[in-house]
């Protein structure tokens, strides 16, 4: 399974993903699914991936290609953040195509999910989720994220912290804790973890990371949330019910306390 995020903010763009693509009982498998394209001093994308390994990574060589051969169509030729989508839609329903009819008759299914983020210089930073079937959505003012691959035990965490307004910081702390999370829940998807900001007008790939689990930055991480989502908690509202029992048993506590001052007054005047 796979978990991929990437965040759109007033200040860049944020991608996290996990490496996971097999957790069977006695094989585990790894393979990066953040992909890195910078095609020229001013344009550059980053690719996640999520499904069919083999389509995926036939994407991916193609997009490769296309550069290298100088095509008609390319990430190096579109003029526009949503033609990009619109290219890539085209590219992978393609490679989808070719292994489906194969694929199919084994039970398998080669279906493929991306997510494209970049900035074209004359526009700003976007990000788009590529569909199966070669059709694509874009960030909102409401949700300026998008997921893909085992997406619901991350969600609630950037529905609550993530705005547009969210520091570069902030963000990426906030999909390493959406990912934690997911890593908590499914065993499908886990380490190395690849986080990637992208400062907006900045044309190049300065703050990436690469964590394993024994990564200090992580431990760290995993260990403060723990620790201040249980104060948190701690720290809720009780139920009336609640509040009453609690002061029922301060009133049985401080008779008690007022009973044994008296007694031990009674004895002093002895």
């Amino acid at each position: 399974m796979t978990y991929c995020v990437a965040v759109e903010l007033d200040g860049g763009l944020v991608f996290a993903s996990d490496s996971r693509t097999n957790a069977g009982v006695d094989q585990i498998s790894t393979y990066s699914k953040m992909h890195l394209f910078e095609v020229s001093a001013e344009r550059v994308f980053v690719l996640l991936t999520a499904g069919n390994l083999a389509t995926t990574q036939a994407v991916i060589n193609q997009l490769k290609r296309d550069i290298e051969d100088s095509a008609e169509e390319s990430l190096h030729t579109v003029k526009h953040m949503s033609e990009a989508a619109e290219y890539l839609g085209r590219v992978n329903r393609t490679e989808q195509e070719k292994h489906d009819e194969a694929l199919s008759r084994s039970g398998f299914k080669a279906d493929a999910s991306f997510i494209l983020g970049g900035q074209i210089d004359g526009e700003a930073p976007a990000i788009f989720m590529i569909y199966p079937q070669g059709n694509f959505i874009t960030s909102s003012a409401q949700t300026p994220f998008l997921q893909i691959g085992e997406s619901k035990y991350g969600k609630p965490i950037l529905d609550r912290i993530i705005s547009h307004e969210t520091s570069l910081g902030d963000a990426t702390r906030c999909a390493l804790v959406s990912i934690d999370s997911t890593m908590r829940s499914n065993v499908t998807v886990g380490p190395p973890i690849e986080v990637l900001v992208y400062a907006k007008d900045s044309f190049s790939f300065e703050h990436y990371l690469c964590l394993e689990t024994d990564h200090p930055y992580l431990i760290e991480l995993k260990k403060g949330w723990d620790e201040n989502i249980k104060k948190a908690f701690a720290e809720l509202p009780l139920f009336d019910w609640e509040r009453a029992k609690s002061r029922k048993k301060q009133g049985v506590q401080l008779s008690a306390a007022g009973a044994k001052r008296k007694s031990t007054a009674k004895k002093g005047e002895r």
